[in-house]
């Protein structure tokens, strides 16, 4: 609740006092008590982008919020007594985009290859275009947890911003650098000409990876790029 107030305050600075923050279970979003003013449904949602990186720790066991979900049910179609909460946070990030909406939400690794997850696959892609699939270093969420993840990116099936298909190209691509040790301590850009820590144009250090093209400035002000990183790639790919 404090930090609901504390954004909404934030709003208010940049002049803006209307926007959705909101304190509530996302997934359980029924509750009645947790309803904003003026709003009777809170299922889906309308929006052009949505980023999420839900949390994968434990199950819903609560038959009133699984009931609520097509992926709460066995793939005979049973409804289950628990499911992991990243299964349920697919769809609902999904019912909150519009159609020819775009979402990137990371999820953990074994989502994209486990032979027990193929329906889930099947759910996302019958409802969405699969645009690219990134899989981040072990080490990015240390010391928090070790667990492999990748991050996905769709387009919400349109008629006129993402016809459908049933075949088409998907950009895969995977993290070389791992940005942290093993320890969860961030690896830092070096100039490999002094061996200092190489900094922004603002004199902040630089974590080293591969997600996109960094870039550092030399003591004598110069600025020096280096090689295109996966963004660029995935420009590339699209192009």
């Amino acid at each position: 609740e404090k930090t609901v107030r504390v954004a909404r305050t934030l709003n208010l600075i940049a002049g803006d006092g209307q926007t959705n923050v909101l304190h509530l279970n996302t997934l359980d979003y029924s509750r009645k008590k947790l309803q904003p003013k003026n709003s009777s449904d809170y299922s889906r949602f309308q929006f052009d982008l949505v980023m999420a990186n839900p949390p994968f720790a434990g199950d819903i066991k609560e038959n009133t919020i699984i009931s609520r979900y097509e992926l709460g049910r066995s793939p005979i179609g049973k409804w289950q007594n628990k499911v992991s909460r990243d299964i349920l946070f697919i769809e609902r990030n999904l019912n909150f985009l519009k159609p020819g909406g775009r979402m990137a939400v990371v999820l953990p690794q074994g989502r994209f290859n486990n032979s027990t997850d193929r329906a889930l696959r099947e759910y996302i892609a019958e409802r969405c275009r699969i645009l690219a699939v990134v899989g981040l270093h072990g080490n990015v969420f240390k010391p928090h947890t070790g667990t492999k993840t990748s991050v996905l990116f769709v387009q919400k099936w349109d008629d006129t911003l993402c016809p459908k298909k049933e075949d088409y190209p998907i950009f895969f691509a995977t993290m070389q650098k791992p940005s942290k040790d093993s320890s969860g301590d961030k690896l830092y850009l070096a100039d490999p000409e002094t061996g200092l820590p190489a900094l922004d144009r603002h004199n902040h250090l630089i974590v080293d990876h591969d997600l996109y093209q960094l870039s550092y400035v030399k003591r004598d002000g110069t600025e020096v790029t280096l090689a295109p990183g996966i963004a660029e790639a995935f420009i590339e790919f699209a192009k």
